[in-house]
């Protein structure tokens, strides 16, 4: 029933996530003026925070130069589920080229939305070790913090991934005699929004190589004779392939949202299209630096767009790429 098929979407989210962290670092005093200050990058790995825990209690002895060294941070991804809000028709599909040649045109299912459940520790010594840790985290995420993963290299299929900061927990590991050490963990819980895509067919669809022609009654012409009219129809691109980014979202946008506010709406126009993460909207009025559009145009799915996502226009220079895959509408009807 199912064949084999792997895109590496969790181990790309993974990784993304694992990246924002891991170039955190912590400024100390030094002793003497020679040693005004010193700086100390925090290591990150990937693991159970309970395993870094347990390697320091079996490490009683602090004059060992084995210990472990404090501070440290780990992640890990500890689960995952579907996410109703930001499901889509189930047999839905969109059209699109494999990346290494734009005319191999290939149709796809809509992804499927679900949640990934990290959490991060920040283990340290000091007191001010953590707070310095933390602070550089927190200023980012109100309440998230968006990146772009390229989750299906075969097509270039890039989604902006949104991950939330959900609680901040503390904890003082302190107890015992004065040979144990001590530990102050900060445990961060995140959710990223990603989404799973199924396999990508192997065979390429059937691409429309010719405009029809409609033929209507009409008057004499010479060419055709009494009762031919021939009307010619120019297709026209239902979604941007230059990548051009005219303007990016200034809120976050719901999926019933009909008026989209941007950061700069100078390089848009009434009555034109823009794709905003493959949801193709048509302009109706601009008013200042928000857009009132109708959503879902050329059969694209009305879904939530995050604060910062690129706003791409559709002109003349996309009908010139056109070739390069997708069902596309005409203008003279």
């Amino acid at each position: 029933m199912f064949d084999h098929f792997y895109h590496q979407i969790f181990r790309k989210t993974v990784i993304g996530f694992g990246t924002l962290f891991n170039n955190i670092t912590i400024h100390r005093d030094g002793d003497t003026s020679a040693d005004p200050q010193a700086i100390i990058k925090v290591p990150l790995a990937y693991g159970p925070t309970q395993k870094f825990l347990a390697r320091i209690d079996q490490q009683p002895d602090l004059n060992k130069p084995v210990s472990m060294s404090l501070p440290r941070m780990s992640f890990e991804f500890t689960g995952i589920e579907y996410d109703t809000s930001r499901k889509v028709g189930a047999t839905q599909t969109f059209v699109t080229s494999i990346k290494t040649d734009k005319k191999d045109v290939r149709k796809v299912y809509m992804p499927v939305p679900y949640n990934m459940n990290f959490e991060l520790s920040v283990m340290t010594l000091l007191n001010d070790d953590a707070l310095q840790i933390v602070e550089q985290i927190l200023p980012y995420f109100q309440p998230n913090y968006t990146i772009t993963v390229d989750l299906v290299d075969t097509i270039g299929e890039k989604k902006d991934i949104p991950i939330t900061l959900d609680q901040v927990a503390f904890e003082d590991n302190y107890e015992g005699d004065y040979t144990a050490r001590r530990v102050l963990l900060y445990t961060l819980s995140f959710t990223a929004k990603t989404y799973l895509f199924g396999p990508v067919p192997s065979t390429p669809k059937d691409l429309i190589k010719k405009v029809s022609v409609g033929i209507t009654p009409g008057e004499q012409s010479a060419t055709y004779g009494t009762g031919r009219q021939l009307t010619y129809a120019t297709p026209v691109a239902t979604k941007n392939y230059t990548g051009d980014v005219i303007a990016n979202l200034s809120e976050d946008v719901l999926a019933t949202t009909t008026i989209i506010p941007v950061d700069d709406s100078a390089g848009l126009a009434e009555q034109t299209y823009i794709d905003i993460n493959n949801e193709t909207m048509y302009i109706t009025g601009i008013t200042g630096n928000k857009l009132t559009v109708k959503r879902a145009s050329y059969n694209t799915s009305a879904i939530e767009h995050v604060r910062g996502s690129d706003v791409k226009g559709i002109t003349s220079a996309d009908n010139a790429l056109i070739e390069g895959g997708d069902d596309f509408g005409f203008s003279g009807f």
